[in-house]
């Protein structure tokens, strides 16, 4: 088999997966957020001060992406929450069937919201449907304001751009102007949000957002 081919088997094998996922999740009238982004970049944190934002109003469960560890989930359960941890065992991003087998425990009559953290990584993630039906690409400001000219294609599919730790961008040298001259390079109607752990009020921006996005109908 040639590599090109082989490529061509992996990429159908992913989206039937999650084509499947996305009519599971239509069928039970449940959101999912794929959220992704680098290491560090503040992902898990984000998602602790989210979720007590979005639970007086959503049923809210978490899919956690990881190389190795499960200590995100711990994180994440401690809010009381569902939460399944999938490891990659070294690969750099979440596919579709592992997103599945997830599904299969969870109890989805009782769901509103899915939130998914992608394994840390700024690449790979964006190229692989997981079956969601938003995307959110996280930047911090301690990883510098080039990376969305960088790393393009994350920034260009999301559909709502978090710039998480701006409490701390006086300590760097991250230009807020010149990441949001890259992001609208690559869309110029594309939303982005700045957020800190600091300000529940930042934190309340992404959690409109989301609301403004999920049916409970």
């Amino acid at each position: 088999m040639s590599i090109e081919v082989l490529r061509r088997s992996i990429f159908q094998n992913n989206d039937r997966a999650a084509q499947e996922n996305r009519s599971l999740l239509d069928e039970r009238g449940i959101t999912a957020v794929n959220i992704m982004g680098g290491a560090g970049c503040g992902k898990t944190t984000l998602l602790e001060h989210l979720i007590p934002q979005l639970r007086s109003d959503f049923a809210v469960a978490v899919l956690e992406g990881d190389l190795a560890t499960t200590k995100d989930a711990a994180r994440i359960a401690a809010l009381d929450v569902p939460v399944i941890q999938l490891l990659t065992e070294g690969g750099c991003h979440l596919t579709a069937t592992l997103v599945q087998e997830a599904l299969a425990r969870l109890p989805l009559a009782e769901i509103d919201l899915l939130l998914i953290e992608n394994v840390g990584n700024p690449i790979c993630p964006a190229n692989f449907d997981l079956g969601e039906h938003l995307r959110v690409a996280v930047l911090s400001v301690t990883e510098g304001d080039d990376k969305p000219a960088k790393y393009p294609f994350l920034f260009k599919v999301a559909d709502q751009v978090v710039i998480t730790k701006v409490d701390l961008i006086a300590l760097t040298d991250f230009d807020r102007e010149r990441a949001l001259r890259a992001i609208h390079a690559l869309d110029k109607e594309k939303g982005v949000l700045t957020v800190s752990k600091k300000d529940a009020s930042s934190i309340s921006q992404l959690a409109d957002w989301l609301r403004s996005h999920v049916s409970t109908s």
